[in-house]
């Protein structure tokens, strides 16, 4: 999956502003946005809308496209994607969520009674 790069966002909008020996003022005047929009689009501090993109795509001359980058796939919640896994870790997985659901109820019913006591006295 490609996922827009704020990094690769903001090197291009502020070199090419840049070049163009605009400040962000006068970015913001053409395009749209507020200077402070575009100081944090060069900061990586802000993830501009499609219409947004475009027109800094439109003003500065660069391809959108080109401001996306391939995601990595992040395997920290492989466990759960039941087509990843063998019957033995599916069985684990299964173990585990009723494990949780049993300690959420215990929780639950331990607040439910604490309640009960504080309302009693």
């Amino acid at each position: 999956m490609r996922i827009l790069s704020a990094v690769k966002l903001s090197k291009t909008v502020s070199q090419l502003r840049n070049n163009m020996n605009l400040t962000q003022a006068e970015l913001g005047e053409r395009t749209g946005l507020h200077r402070i929009m575009i100081g944090r689009i060069e900061r990586e501090d802000f993830t501009p809308s499609i219409v947004q993109l475009q027109a800094l795509a439109d003003v500065l001359g660069f391809e959108i496209t080109d401001m996306f980058v391939e995601k990595e796939q992040s395997q920290s919640f492989i466990a759960l994607r039941s087509e990843s896994m063998n019957e033995v870790e599916k069985e684990g997985v299964d173990t585990l969520l009723g494990m949780m659901f049993a300690l959420r109820q215990q929780i639950l019913l331990r607040r439910k009674f604490e309640h009960e006591s504080e309302n009693q006295a």
